[in-house]
């Protein structure tokens, strides 16, 4: 399994749900907003704090992000 690809794309889907831009929620979270796109597009793999920091600004348990 791609985990970055599947992280990246459960990032993206959330981040549409809540109607946010890729700017906000970089910006809610405290990350880059180019790291965030290549986080969404699963060519960056995210330290265990920004996959906590990018839950909590998606106000969601950091599982979701993992989900298949």
């Amino acid at each position: 399994m791609d985990w970055g690809r599947i992280v990246g794309t459960n990032v993206r889907r959330l981040r549409v749900e809540r109607k946010l831009t890729q700017e906000q929620l970089a910006h809610e979270a405290e990350i880059d907003l180019t790291y965030l796109g290549g986080i969404e597009r699963g060519r960056r793999n995210p330290s265990v704090s920004v996959l906590g920091r990018l839950a909590a600004s998606l106000g969601v348990h950091p599982r979701e992000l993992f989900d298949v």
